[in-house]
C-alpha cells in the first residue's frame, strides 16, 4: 500500500520528500514567485527521483496540497545471492523477496547478514548493512 501524507507546496524546503508524477522525489530547489494583482503565489519545485535519479520540475500554486511519501525503514536477512540480486527475508513478516544489490554495497552483502531496506510507494530499495 502506498503510504503518503498531504502537505502544502509552500511548506516544502530543500531536502524534503514529495511525490511528483507518482514517483517519490527529494526536493533540490524551490522558488516562489510573488502573487500578481489577482493571482496567487506560484511555487516551482525541482526534485530528483529517490530511486531512479531523474530530475523533475513542477510549478503549482503555493496553497495547493501535495503528497509526501512515508518511508518505512525495515530490516531483512540475506538468504542467498545470484547475479547482484539478493533474496531477502523480512525480519518481522518473514516474507521473502528479491532486491538488486546497489553499487555501494557490492561485495559487502553476503549470505546470512542483516540489511536495512526502505519501502517507498510500493518500491523496496536496499540501503545499508545492519551492524549487529
Amino acid at each position: 500500500m502506498a503510504e503518503t501524507k498531504l502537505t502544502t507546496v509552500s511548506s516544502l524546503k530543500k531536502g524534503s520528500n514529495v511525490v511528483i508524477e507518482n514517483v517519490a522525489c527529494t526536493v533540490t530547489n524551490t522558488q516562489t514567485s510573488r502573487p500578481g494583482k489577482h493571482g496567487h503565489a506560484k511555487t516551482r519545485l525541482e526534485a530528483v527521483g529517490m530511486l531512479d535519479g531523474r530530475k523533475r520540475q513542477v510549478v503549482m500554486p503555493g496553497h495547493d496540497t501535495v503528497s509526501v511519501p512515508i518511508i518505512e525503514k525495515k530490516s531483512a536477512q540475506v538468504l542467498s545471492i545470484a547475479n547482484n540480486v539478493a533474496n531477502l527475508m523480512d525480519s518481522e513478516t518473514y516474507e521473502t523477496f528479491d532486491l538488486p544489490i546497489p553499487d555501494e554495497l557490492q561485495g559487502q552483502v553476503v549470505d546470512g547478514i542483516s540489511i536495512i531496506y526502505w519501502e517507498i510507494l510500493n518500491d523496496k530499495v536496499m540501503k545499508q548493512i545492519k551492524s549487529e
